[in-house]
């Protein structure tokens, strides 16, 4: 089919039908908004006046160019404006029976040649398309919020839909300045469907008092990267949204992941449905309005769980990255570190990668020479655990095997002070089994740093059933004077962040194995719809494959979750040999240096 798709129908002018009529209009469009609502069409020609007023005044447009834009939009009460369209984007309330309605009484008004598209990201395009005279022109065009702004474009093929038709709408959606993504058909397609079961795990997390609402999202920003945490997304997008979704998602696939939350449907029957209502995981200063206020849930400020121990010398316990990168960050606060590893050579090559990173910061101006030289006298390397004798906070980095761990803990309990606190930087094992390796599991706790841990300002601080109060208290205070920010967290698999981004990771990879969307498709989708740093398999080879297979098979053995066991093409992955950026191949090839 050759169409220039050069008069198009937007069919409901919410916040997204009038984001797409603005970017459609822009590109030179003539665009037809069609909203059985005044105030909607209203709202909309008002929407586009501002948003084109601030362009002009940053620059992006000339006023000719807005004036053109404006004179291209037109509003209307009744379908039958879309007459002479040959292109209509529906984007009216996620509804079968509303979304079918309008489809059917184009039936009677388009051409046959009329492509209709749908902007559902939760329902059926091929459930829409054979409700439709004529199905092999219905797809799914589905623009991210806000339209004008997000990148990504997914457009969705039933098995009914002509390739013409599909041919034609990526074409214009690269004409937009868009970046098309082709999926299938199945409910939330790549983005959402990736992030829906992220945003639900995180719902289920809070609703188990797990961790607070300000330390998963804080965690999942400071950790991942994330421009929002995902609470404050899901009042975002709308809770009430969020549920119908995750209800399209679970009704095929059957995958608990996917099963909503309660608190989710909960939130949705009390009204409080995130920002739009002024209500949701947080309180907001009005209905519509973006800024937090203060609740009852907020944490009151300055608020910490009582006195700590006194800490003015640490021990640092590995001659890795993790070990060298924490010694650093010690050093840099003020505090006198023993950097403690099974040799003097090891150690000593480990205090020698620590001037190394120092002098990179002095040579890009983060650092001076003087306060280099003053870090790195504050390190002592030893080769052997007796240098903690006096420490006041011993921090172990060693390799994530719980054997390793507890022998190391062992030897810290005959070697530390009495009223040392002992912690462990495991991202996956149980800390309580590690503490009931010593005779002191009340002044054992993890201090979960993330890598490059100088410039990763996270740490997950997880207390177990036996760890004393004021060991909580000195970590916290601990993390304050090292510039970290501190999440609480309980004893279980993946804390905070791997419990929510392994299984994400993981459901990337079952998308591939179903062949569903090629690695650079979902990588673009996440990237550009989710706002995600990397996409995901970009991600995994990053952190290698064997790490990524060991987290989650521990989340899956602790869970005991069907939808959290490996998916068999990372196990196989490993299995080769194929380990990600480290071994020159995982899910992609490098080059070898």
């Amino acid at each position: 089919m050759d169409t220039p798709l050069s008069t198009i129908a937007v069919v409901g002018l919410g916040t997204m039908g009038t984001g797409i009529a603005e970017v459609l209009a822009l590109a030179g469009r003539e665009v037809i908004g069609i909203d059985i609502s005044e105030a909607a069409a209203l709202g909309a020609v008002a929407s586009l006046e501002a948003s084109t007023a601030r362009a002009v005044g940053r620059g992006r447009i000339t006023e000719e160019e807005r004036a053109a834009a404006l004179a291209r939009f037109r509003t209307a009460d009744t379908l039958q404006a879309a007459a002479d369209a040959e292109l209509v984007i529906e984007v009216v309330p996620e509804s079968y029976e509303i979304k079918q309605q309008v489809f059917r009484e184009l039936d009677a008004i388009v051409s046959p040649t009329t492509i209709l598209a749908t902007g559902t990201n939760a329902l059926s395009v091929t459930r829409l398309a054979a409700e439709s005279q004529r199905p092999e022109r219905v797809l799914g065009l589905h623009f991210f919020n806000p339209a004008p702004a997000m990148k990504l474009v997914e457009v969705v093929s039933s098995v009914l839909t002509a390739p013409p038709a599909v041919e034609a709408v990526t074409l214009l959606a690269r004409e937009l300045g868009k970046e098309p993504v082709a999926v299938g058909d199945r409910p939330g397609f790549v983005a959402d469907g990736l992030l829906f079961g992220y945003l639900n795990q995180a719902a289920a997390m809070y609703e188990a008092n797990y961790a607070s609402r300000e330390d998963i999202d804080a965690a999942m920003k400071l950790g991942c990267g994330l421009p929002m945490g995902p609470l404050a997304l899901l009042d975002l997008i709308g809770i009430d949204t969020a549920r119908t979704v995750l209800e399209a998602m679970y009704a095929e696939s059957h995958d608990r992941l996917h099963a909503p939350a309660p608190i989710l449907g909960q939130l949705s029957s009390a009204g409080l449905t995130g920002r739009k209502a002024g209500r949701g995981f947080y309180t907001y200063d009005a209905p519509g309005g973006q800024d937090v206020v203060p609740d009852a849930l907020t944490p009151a400020a300055g608020a910490e769980a009582g006195a700590g121990r006194a800490v003015a010398s640490v021990g640092v316990a590995g001659s890795g990255t993790m070990a060298s990168g924490i010694a650093e960050v010690f050093a840099k606060a003020g505090y006198g570190v023993v950097l403690a590893a099974r040799t003097q050579e090891k150690a000593d090559l480990a205090k020698g990668r620590i001037a190394k990173s120092l002098e990179r910061s002095v040579a890009k101006g983060r650092l001076s020479a003087e306060a280099r030289d003053e870090t790195l006298a504050r390190i002592t390397a030893a080769g052997s655990l007796d240098a903690f004798a006096e420490v006041d906070l011993a921090v172990e980095a060693v390799a994530e095997d719980l054997e390793i761990k507890q022998q190391l803990f062992a030897s810290l309990d005959k070697v530390c002070r009495p009223g040392a606190v002992l912690a462990t930087t495991t991202s996956s094992l149980p800390v309580v089994a590690i503490a009931r390796a010593t005779a002191r599991p009340e002044d054992v706790i993890g201090m979960h740093f993330f890598n490059p841990a100088p410039a990763m300002k996270l740490v997950e601080v997880v207390r177990t059933v036996l760890t004393a109060d004021d060991v909580h208290a000195t970590v916290r205070a601990v993390c304050a004077k090292i510039r970290k920010h501190p999440v609480d967290c309980g004893d279980r698999a993946g804390f905070i962040v791997n419990a929510l981004l392994f299984p994400y990771l993981n459901n990337a990879i079952k998308m591939v194995e179903e062949h569903y969307a090629s690695l650079d498709d979902i990588d673009a989708a996440m990237k550009l719809g989710g706002g995600y740093p990397m996409g995901p398999f970009e991600l995994l080879d990053v952190v290698g494959l064997d790490v990524s297979l060991a987290i989650e098979k521990v989340l899956h053995r602790e869970f005991r979750d069907p939808g959290l066991a490996p998916a068999p093409l990372l196990e196989h992955l490993v299995a080769a040999g194929c380990l990600g950026r480290k071994t020159g191949r995982g899910f992609r090839e490098y080059a070898r240096r």
